[in-house]
This record gives structure tokens, C-alpha cells and sequence, in this order.
């Protein structure tokens, strides 16, 4: 009798498994949260998905999550994205600055003397401001390479596995989901931090990152594609405690992320019983913490592989994964072949300016990593918010799109320009440095700069540039200023007396511009100089005082230089040659640097010459020496002779670098210098040889260089510095 309750019960069993094996599988919805660098975790967790072999009906995104979200459901595999992230120069991705080596070298000489991030607009509508610290060029740029734009203009509409991208509407708050449309200008989107990354301009609309609205869009699969399970994955960053909230940037970061908890938390609220909830450890890992993305992604794995029995369940066997995975993935095929380039989008920049920069050919597959380099040229002419580019399939020819958007707060600018400058042997002095900048002003892109200075130094100046054919590779050139600085007059390291240098000049030169590389100039240029003595006895003939000429300068700036600041590799040449047409004296003076890193080592070594092939120079026109790196025991233009000659070699140590979105590192340096000094112009030194040791602490930030040292000559002279800003 006890066998037949038992017989009953098997066949009970055997029924309810049969009837689950039956069973249609749930459909399953996949949420990927923001989190910013945290995000990488998303990429372990998909890498336990694909190795339970379980399949998802839809995906969604904000942020990050939109990033990784939209690159699988393109078909790229988690080690993809792996690779990719590890070939990423994270340090430049929010620095939208082009390369310094391939800058346009019109642009290097505006940065010499202007901080690029100080650049507003200003026009009819008064002063206006870059939307965000960064404009999203070089993120623009990954994304593309990250889904294989080279194989075609990807849509979300067309992917196998249906995704949604959440994005915030700035203007009105709203949440933006994007079911459809291009796939990569709808991550950048949803990426874009509010005042980190600018907006992205879409139907007249400004979208900015979707973790303000929907970080966790759970509501959003399963909507999409009704999905009965919902895997969220949650890698938002943990409120600040009071204690570490003390600067704008804290209180800023804190308030969205006041914002993205409560939309989290309303989320979370949402799951029921059956869904699975996946939240990674991510202690001691920040949303910047973009190097540690390996950490990141172990650690999703591991948060994924701990929960694996909940995910085991709406896993399929081979014969049902290996469909689903090839509708995902799809053939690799070879990228096509670009019949067409063509530039749209342009009002005032004319196309051959881009064009210019351009090196894909034609009946030639898309080279994404030669055309992304060509891309930031482009951008580094500074006339743009981004360039972008899209493959797309026009009556069976494959067009490339060139897409470059115009700055909307141009086409004329602000800059400025600021410096704090102390040393033991003159005091403290400051400047202040300001252009108006218009550009653009005919259809071969003629450019005005007007600017002034007050503080140590002060002066007026007023260039026209104008390119002389549409690829701007002639031009001539117009400069006309006026300026006076303080000189110091030392006697045995006292200071005596005190000169101003005034100078007015005006050049017409016309010259060829070598792109990155730099320019030459050949030219007439007039000069009038005098030098009023201010305080101390009169020690000069008067006249070297005051002497006015007329004559043709030569001018070649070659620049080769990887950073303007601190650079690690490169070299740079600056030589000018002018000869008085009177007979006067011929002037030539020559700068060569160059630097070379050896791991957290850099070596670097400056030669300079100033001096009179013939006649003798003006006071006004004389070498100088003193000052940081240019013989630095003296003070700033302690030294005036007719001929000097300088140089130094110096070694320095990186120590550490300055926090993402901030530029270049710090270090710690060592320099031995040498000067020479022919036919002195003050008493305060005899012909011959100078020496001094100099030791400094040094970096970039976003208002320039900054550094700290002390220099030591072994004829007795001291001098120590401190400086911040544009030299």
C-alpha cells in the first residue's frame, strides 16, 4: 500500500518538470545603469551572460551603461569592448585639444599668449560660453571606432537586439528614449555629464546625460519589449559624506548625484520577485577611475557569477544560444570600399579648409584610426564644436560623410590671458592679457586680433591675418603694436636702477604656413625704439636711448613639440633675422629646445643665441639673460649685452599628474645652465662666462603653467621664483 502514494508522487514530479520544460521562457529585459568609469563593471556582467548562454529580449542604457548597452547590441563581444578600452588614452578623452604635434600651428602660437579654455563669444546677443568643459570630440570619435562605423552608419532600428538609450532634454527636464535613429550621436548623448561634456544639439533640443531623469531604466524594457525579467544592473556612485563636500566641484557632483539616487531608488521600487538585481562592489572606485576599468569589469563579473544560480534558469541549451548569438553578432564583413568623401554642414568656414586635413582615398576601405587622427587636425583649427563623420549607402556608393559643426558662440571671441609672477630679487608683478578675436571675416577666412596687457608689462597690439587661397596654405600678414616694460639695472647684485623699453613696430610679411610643423615669413618691418630711464643716475649714451630703422626680417618658427608646457618629446625652433636697411646693425637671433622621456624620466636641452652680425645693437634690440630656465641664479633681464649666448640641459622626474580633465603632470627637475655675455650694455658685469644650478617643482593647470624654484650661480647669485599663468 506504501508503494502506490510514492508511485502517485513521482508521476506528480515527472509532470511538473515536463510541464516547466514546456513552459515558453520569460522574456528578459537588460539594464545597464550609469555610473560613469564604474560603469566598465557592465562589461563582467555580460561576460557571464554570454558564458551561462543566457539570451535577452531587449537592452537599455543611461550613461555608461548606454555606452556598453549600445556597443553589444551592435555586435561588439565583451572582449572587444575590453580591448578597446585598454587601447583608450583616458587622459585625453576629456581634453578635446588636439595633439599638440598635430596642431595647427596658428593655433599653437593663439595658446602661447591666450588660455585655450578661457575662449567666450560675443555678439549681437552679447558674451556667450561654451556649453561644457569639454565638447565630447575625442568621446564622439571612440564611440564611432567602438561600434565599427567603418562598416556603415549603424541605427538602432536596424540592430537584431532591440536597445533604448536614455538621454535627458536640458531645456525642459524631460526624459529622451531613443528606440530609433543613429546609434552613436545617441550614446554620446546619454554621456554627456551636465558641465563636464557639452550637450548634444538634436532637433532642436539639447540632450545631456540620462542618469538625471533614468539612471535605471527598468520601466523602459518593459515597456520595449515586455519583458516578464528584468536583470538590472546598478553601479551608481555612493552619496558623499558632509565631510567631502568642499569645493563647487563637490557640491555640483553631489547634487546629481542627489538626483540620480532618488530616480534609482523610485526604479528599484519597481522590481518584483522574479526579477534579478545585480549591484557590483565597487568600493574605492570613483565614475573618473577610467584606468581601473579592468578592476571594474572583475568586479562585475564576480557580483554576476555570485547571483549565477538566479541567472541559471533563463539560460537555453547550445542549440537555441548559438542562433541568438549569431543574430547578434551577424558576418564580420570587410568595410566597403568609399566612393565619396563629402563635407556638409558648413556656413562660413569654407570645405577646403577641412578638406585640407582629409587623407582618405577614394576606392580604398574606411581607415577609422588614420581618419580620426585627420578629424582632430581638422578640429584643432578652432573654428568648430565637434567634426563627426558617417558611412553611409547612397545608391550603391558608399559615401563618407564629413559632418564638422560650427561653434555657435563664434565666430568671434574673448581671450584672455593672466599671470602671477614672484622672485626674490624683483618682487611680485602681474599681467593681464585680452583680444578680440574675429575670424572668418571673407570667404578665405581673414582673421583680426586686437589685444592689450596691463600689469609688468603693457602694450596694444592689432594683427591681420589673410590666407590667400582657400586651402590657407599662403598668406600675408599685417602687425602693428606698441609696448613698454620695466628693465632692472644691477651693480654686484644690488639693484640701482630702473629703465623702461618702449617699442612701436609695424610688419607686413607675407609666408607660407608648413600645417603642424610651422611657418615662415619674409617681410619689411619698421621699428622705433627708446629707453626712458625711470629711476637711478643716467648711465647710458644717449644714443642708445632712442634709434628708429627700417628693414627686411625673416622669421621661421618650427615646432615639433608633443605639450606648449612641460613637454616629454619634441623639439621646436624659433629664428628671426633682421637687417636695418640703413646699415645700422643686422640682427639674428636663434632658440633651439628639445626633450626626450624615458619612462618617468624627462631630459631636455635648450641652445639660444642673440646677437649683431652687423653694427651694434640698440639697447632696445639686446640680448638679455636672467630669469627661470634662462639662467636662472640672475634676475629677469639682469643681464643686456649686444651678443649672448645660452643653454642648458635639465632632467627632470614625473612625480605625479593633476586630476582628470586637468592637463599634464608635475615634476621635479634638476637644470645646469650656461651663459655668455660679448660687449656688455651695464656695468653690472664683465665679459664672460655664468653659470647656475637650478632646482624647481613644476606642472600644468587649466591657467598654465605653474612652478616653483631656485637657481644658484657660483659667481654668488641667488634668486627663487614662484609663477602661474601664460608667460
Amino acid at each position: 500500500m506504501k508503494t502506490l502514494p510514492a508511485l502517485l508522487c513521482g508521476l506528480c514530479l515527472a509532470t511538473a518538470a515536463i510541464s516547466a520544460a514546456a513552459a515558453p521562457r520569460p522574456k528578459v529585459g537588460l539594464v545597464l545603469g550609469g555610473g560613469g568609469a564604474r560603469g566598465a563593471a557592465h562589461i563582467g556582467v555580460l561576460e557571464t551572460l554570454e558564458r551561462l548562454q543566457v539570451p535577452v529580449d531587449c537592452v537599455a542604457g543611461t550613461s555608461f551603461g548606454a555606452l556598453v548597452a549600445g556597443a553589444w547590441a551592435a555586435g561588439i563581444t565583451p572582449a572587444e569592448m575590453r580591448r578597446a578600452m585598454a587601447g583608450a588614452d583616458w587622459n585625453a578623452m576629456f581634453q578635446d585639444n588636439t595633439d599638440y604635434t598635430e596642431l595647427a600651428f596658428r593655433q599653437k602660437q593663439l595658446q602661447r599668449r591666450y588660455l585655450p579654455g578661457s575662449e567666450a563669444g560675443i555678439g549681437p546677443d552679447g558674451i556667450t560660453y561654451p556649453p561644457g568643459a569639454v565638447s565630447g570630440q575625442r568621446i564622439q570619435l571612440f564611440i564611432n571606432q567602438l561600434v565599427r562605423a567603418d562598416r556603415g552608419e549603424r541605427r538602432i532600428d536596424a540592430l537584431k537586439l532591440p536597445l533604448s538609450i536614455v538621454a535627458t532634454d536640458l531645456g525642459t527636464g524631460e526624459r529622451v528614449v531613443f528606440r530609433d535613429g543613429p546609434l552613436a550621436p545617441a550614446m554620446r548623448a546619454s554621456m554627456a555629464v551636465p558641465g563636464l561634456v557639452a550637450p548634444l544639439s538634436l532637433d532642436g533640443r539639447k540632450l545631456v546625460d540620462g542618469g538625471l531623469v533614468d539612471n535605471l531604466p527598468v520601466r523602459e524594457v518593459r515597456e520595449r519589449c515586455g519583458a516578464e525579467v528584468v536583470i538590472a544592473v546598478n553601479v551608481g556612485s555612493p552619496l558623499l559624506v558632509a565631510d567631502q563636500i568642499g569645493s563647487l566641484l563637490s557640491v555640483s557632483a553631489q547634487m546629481v548625484a542627489l538626483l540620480t539616487e532618488q530616480n534609482v531608488t523610485r526604479s528599484l521600487a519597481t522590481l518584483g520577485p522574479r526579477d534579478i538585481y545585480i549591484k557590483p562592489v565597487l568600493d574605492g572606485i570613483t565614475a573618473a577611475d577610467f584606468a581601473r576599468f579592468a578592476t571594474s569589469a572583475q568586479r562585475g563579473a564576480e557580483a554576476a557569477d555570485f547571483i549565477a544560480y538566479a541567472l541559471q534558469p533563463l539560460a537555453v541549451d547550445e542549440a537555441a544560444w548559438r542562433p541568438w548569438l549569431y543574430a547578434l553578432r551577424g558576418e564580420r564583413e570587410d568595410s566597403a570600399p568609399v566612393d565619396l568623401v563629402r563635407i556638409e554642414g558648413l556656413a562660413r568656414v569654407a570645405p577646403e579648409t577641412v578638406q585640407r586635413h582629409v587623407t582618405q582615398a577614394t576606392d580604398t576601405p574606411l581607415d577609422t584610426e588614420t581618419l580620426n587622427r585627420d578629424l582632430l587636425r581638422a578640429y584643432g583649427d578652432g573654428w568648430y564644436e565637434q567634426v563627426n563623420y558617417a558611412l553611409v549607402s547612397t545608391h550603391r556608393r558608399q559615401v563618407l560623410r564629413l559632418l564638422p559643426v560650427e561653434k555657435p558662440w563664434g565666430p568671434d571671441y574673448l581671450r584672455f590671458a593672466l599671470n602671477l609672477d614672484s622672485t626674490l630679487n624683483q618682487g611680485s608683478t602681474f599681467g593681464l592679457r585680452a583680444a578680440l578675436h574675429r575670424t572668418w571675416l571673407n570667404r578665405l577666412g581673414g582673421e583680426l586680433l586686437v589685444g592689450a596687457e596691463i600689469g609688468g608689462r603693457t602694450a596694444l597690439d592689432a594683427q591681420w591675418y589673410q590666407p590667400l587661397e582657400p586651402t590657407q596654405r599662403w598668406f600675408a600678414q599685417l602687425d602693428a603694436g606698441i609696448s613698454s616694460e620695466p628693465r632692472d639695472l644691477y651693480v654686484d647684485e644690488r639693484r640701482i636702477a630702473r629703465f623702461d623699453v618702449e617699442r612701436r613696430t609695424l610688419t607686413l610679411s607675407a609666408g607660407v604656413d608648413l600645417r603642424s610643423l610651422g611657418q615662415l615669413r619674409l617681410g619689411l618691418q619698421g621699428v622705433d625704439g627708446r629707453v626712458h630711464e625711470d629711476v637711478g643716475p643716467e648711465l647710458f649714451d644717449p644714443a642708445q636711448l632712442r634709434r628708429r630703422s627700417s628693414g627686411t626680417l625673416l622669421a621661421l618658427e618650427l615646432d615639433q613639440l608633443n605639450r606648449l608646457y612641460f613637454p616629454t618629446d619634441g623639439w621646436a625652433l624659433r629664428a628671426h633675422w633682421f637687417r636695418d636697411h640703413g646699415g645700422q646693425y643686422t640682427r639674428l637671433s636663434a632658440d633651439l629646445r628639445a626633450n626626450v622621456s624615458v619612462g618617468a624620466w624627462v631630459f631636455g636641452a635648450r641652445a639660444a643665441y642673440t646677437g649683431s652680425t652687423q653694427g651694434d645693437l640698440p639697447l632696445f634690440e639686446a640680448g638679455t639673460l636672467g630669469g627661470f630656465l634662462n639662467l636662472s641664479a640672475y634676475a629677469t633681464g639682469q643681464l643686456v649685452a649686444d651678443t649672448v649666448h645660452y643653454g642648458h640641459v635639465r632632467a627632470e622626474r614625473i612625480v605625479g599628474r593633476l586630476p582628470l580633465g586637468l592637463r599634464g603632470d608635475m615634476r621635479l627637475g634638476l637644470a645646469l645652465e650656461g651663459g655668455r655675455l660679448s660687449n656688455p650694455y651695464t656695468v653690472s658685469l664683465a665679459p664672460g662666462n655664468l653659470t647656475s644650478v637650478t632646482l624647481y617643482l613644476g606642472g600644468e593647470t587649466p591657467f598654465g603653467p605653474v612652478y616653483i624654484g631656485v637657481g644658484h650661480s657660483a659667481a654668488g647669485a641667488n634668486n627663487a621664483y614662484l609663477f602661474l599663468g601664460t608667460p
